[in-house]
């Protein structure tokens, strides 16, 4: 006897946030951009001090801690700084990588193109190459010192940096495609994956019990921009 197969009960949530996408786009990617550039700007001043810290320019003071039995060890230091360091990078990152997919730039020029996409990678290599070049060459921290907070700067330095790369950009072009071919209706998605769907019965969603739906320009904005095989007509049929 055939197993019967299970039927997954569905939640549809709709991703409209009650307003003009399409009217609204530029201005809101404007000030996701604004925030991950004033992010990023606190992230290399974080990267700055570190580096200040070493030469000795510039002094943690120490008063205070005492009464609450702490010592800031320069490595702890060190790492506070990096660890704040990343996380700047990291936030400011995915606020680039929304704004781009929310109002994409054209990728007729594909230096540019892969610049803009990938800012966000550019601004991890800044925010950590120095201090970790600086930490290989200093002198005056002990051995074992420099060696540990190297080695957590350059692994701040690979996570920011994979944090960071937009692995699926998308250009100005497909969204332009996509919006005069869908207009204002409905496609879905689900919380995992890149593709969007035409048809909400599509068996890719069979196992899915949360499906998203909306206007394709907030399937952009939630990085599904890839049309399903299966339920959304290829270019060559």
């Amino acid at each position: 006897m055939a197993k019967e197969t299970k039927k997954v009960e569905r939640k549809y949530v709709s991703a409209s946030k009650g307003e003009v996408v399409t009217k609204d786009s530029k201005s809101r990617a404007t000030r996701l951009r604004i925030g991950a550039v004033v992010l990023w700007l606190f992230a290399i001043a974080c990267e700055v001090l570190c580096i200040l810290y070493l030469n000795g320019t510039f002094f943690v003071p120490s008063e205070g801690l005492e009464i609450l039995n702490i010592t800031l060890l320069p490595m702890t230091i060190l790492i506070i700084g990096i660890v704040a360091d990343l996380i700047l990078v990291i936030i400011g990152s995915q606020l680039w990588k929304k704004a781009n997919h929310i109002n994409p730039i054209s990728k007729k020029n594909k230096v540019k193109f892969f610049l803009w996409n990938q800012m966000g990678l550019i601004v991890a290599v800044i925010a950590f190459m120095p201090l970790v070049i600086f930490l290989l060459k200093d002198k005056n921290l002990d051995a074992k010192t420099r060696k540990i907070v190297s080695v957590v700067a350059a692994i701040a330095l690979i996570i920011a940096g994979a944090a960071s790369i937009d692995y699926s950009p998308v250009s100005q072009e497909e969204l332009a495609e996509a919006q005069a071919t869908y207009g204002d209706d409905n496609v879905y998605w689900t919380t995992f994956g890149k593709s969007y769907h035409l048809d909400e019965n599509c068996h890719t969603l069979n196992r899915s019990k949360t499906i998203y739906y909306g206007t394709i320009d907030e399937a952009f904005e939630a990085n599904r921009h890839d049309p399903c095989d299966f339920c959304v007509p290829q270019g060559d049929e």
